[in-house]
């Protein structure tokens, strides 16, 4: 599931759940991923979200597709009553299940039905028609027939690279893929075969992430010093990213927490 912006508001509007997928799909699926909302009676309600860099493929009614990474600024509107049922995939792990570079999803929505074809049609149709923990079977079966029988170690790499990447010392492209044996080239053409976006892109995204928690945690927060953690030449270069990203500067966002 992608990073909930404004959780406190969030959380009176929808409810999330995280199944978990069949230990054979671990390789491959993060988790599943469930949002419900009943808001009739009530105005529509945007949410923005600040996703993680991870392939999803998402369920709802009249809308079945596969999200690549999606780059700038991302919302979802909920209306009337509904529900999203969603797989997060683990970072290089939907490259199992393509027949070419992840790059080719960045930014793009595809409809489950053309990329699986009548296969995924019926998917699709299964997913929406059943309870949580019936779909998530579905989907289990769906996906297990079509992973491979080992995982891919290139998959694992930028699986462990991402997940080193979470941690908010990492700052370099150039020492991350040192770090990993690799060079800066290698990463990069890493990451666009089985992720869609840059190790560089990766790091960013991460260190936003870091702002948005801070700011919920209930602790004073002094850009100035957290800028220079993170690896920003200053304050209003930090700004910019996370304005670019969500709408607000991070100031804003944290007074409205």
């Amino acid at each position: 599931m992608p990073a909930i912006l404004h959780p406190g508001a969030g959380g009176e509007k929808f409810r999330f759940a995280a199944p978990e997928p069949a230990p054979q799909l671990r390789p491959f699926v993060a988790h599943y991923w469930t949002v419900t909302w009943d808001l009739r009676g009530e105005p529509p309600y945007t949410q923005q979200v600040l996703p993680y860099p991870a392939v999803n493929m998402t369920f709802k009614a009249g809308r079945c597709r596969v999200a690549g990474v999606p780059r700038g600024r991302f919302h979802e509107v909920l209306d009337g009553a509904g529900r999203v049922f969603g797989v997060r995939f683990r970072p290089g792990g939907f490259r199992a299940f393509a027949d070419g570079p992840v790059s080719a999803l960045t930014d793009r929505f595809v409809a489950v039905e053309a990329f699986f074809g009548a296969p995924g049609a019926r998917l699709a149709a299964e997913v929406l028609a059943a309870d949580d923990d019936a779909a998530a079977a579905v989907l289990d079966a769906f996906l297990a027939a079509r992973a491979p029988e080992r995982p891919d170690p290139a998959a694992e790499l930028v699986d462990a690279v991402v997940a080193r990447t979470v941690e908010p010392t990492v700052l370099r492209v150039d020492a991350l893929a040192a770090e990993f044996g690799l060079t800066v080239r290698q990463l990069q053409r890493l990451f666009a075969e089985y992720l869609g976006v840059s190790p560089k892109w990766v790091i960013r995204r991460h260190r936003l992430h870091e702002v948005a928690a801070r700011a919920v945690a209930g602790e004073p927060v002094d850009l100035g010093v957290l800028a220079g953690e993170l690896g920003y030449a200053d304050q209003a270069h930090l700004s910019r990213d996370f304005a670019a990203i969500t709408g607000v500067p991070p100031s804003r966002y944290i007074r409205a927490q």
